[in-house]
């Protein structure tokens, strides 16, 4: 099992929505994937259709409450399960930061996981912030995914998500971490701003950025309000080709 942590500090730029729709894409190239949702505001979840059951997230298991294996549900598609996220996981990083081991507790809890070989991939949808949460992931994956909204702004997430991989790389906390690649979000191609965002990322990056681009898409962002992946909202629209695409791709990559 490969653990892809889809990691961006930066809120609002696709990070959820690229979790969600890459783990059903890989699902439906016949993968199997569990999702983890480590956001207390547990969107992922809920973009899934999936009530937080009461108990049942990581943080339980981080807190040692209850078993990994307990916390996995699943999720109403083929080969998709779900750890879900839960607010409890906000006093997860309360209780992580007092703890000496708190970088490498998430590895160590998905370590016999990894080993079982149960799962060909597992995708982490990581908060929107710098705090012990994102750290852990960056710590217990093999490889982080950023999907960069086309805005000046997120060049700057870019460059921050960079560097903190770079330190938990030089901590020892994970010193194999690889940084995947560069998923362009929200691209729209009629706009000079999509364009020289776009160009920005080809010329300082160009091994990491994917080919594929992921378009604004007013479907895409409704999805999650009905419970469904961009596949079952609208199947045949641009969005659902691009994340197909995208998984495609990511595949081709991990050859």
């Amino acid at each position: 099992m490969k653990i892809i942590a889809i990691a961006n500090q930066k809120g609002g730029v696709g990070k959820t929505t690229t979790s969600i729709n890459l783990a059903a894409a890989l699902a439906q190239l016949k993968k199997k994937v569990l999702l983890i949702d480590l956001d207390p505001q547990a969107n992922a979840t809920s973009g899934l259709g999936i009530e937080s059951p009461e108990g049942i997230s990581l943080y339980s298991v981080l807190s040692g409450k209850s078993e990994l294996n307990d916390c996995i549900i699943k999720t109403g598609r083929k080969k998709l399960h779900i750890i879900p996220g839960h607010m409890d996981l906000a006093g997860a990083e309360i209780e992580l930061a007092r703890s000496e081991n708190h970088l490498t507790r998430l590895a160590e809890t998905l370590k016999p996981l990894k080993k079982s070989g149960e799962y060909d991939y597992c995708i982490m949808d990581t908060p929107p912030s710098l705090g012990v949460l994102m750290t852990s992931a960056l710590a217990a994956c093999d490889e982080v995914l950023t999907p960069l909204q086309c805005e000046w702004f997120g060049l700057e997430g870019l460059a921050k998500i960079l560097h903190v991989i770079t330190q938990i790389c030089r901590s020892g906390a994970n010193p194999t971490i690889k940084h995947e690649g560069i998923l362009m979000t929200m691209y729209d191609g009629r706009t000079n701003l999509s364009r020289q965002v776009l160009e920005q990322v080809k010329e300082n990056l160009p091994e990491m950025l994917y080919k594929t681009l992921i378009p604004r898409s007013i479907r895409l962002g409704e999805a999650p309000s009905f419970g469904h992946t961009i596949f079952e909202h609208d199947p045949n629209g641009i969005a659902a080709q691009a994340y197909l695409k995208a998984a495609k791709e990511f595949l081709k990559r991990h050859k």
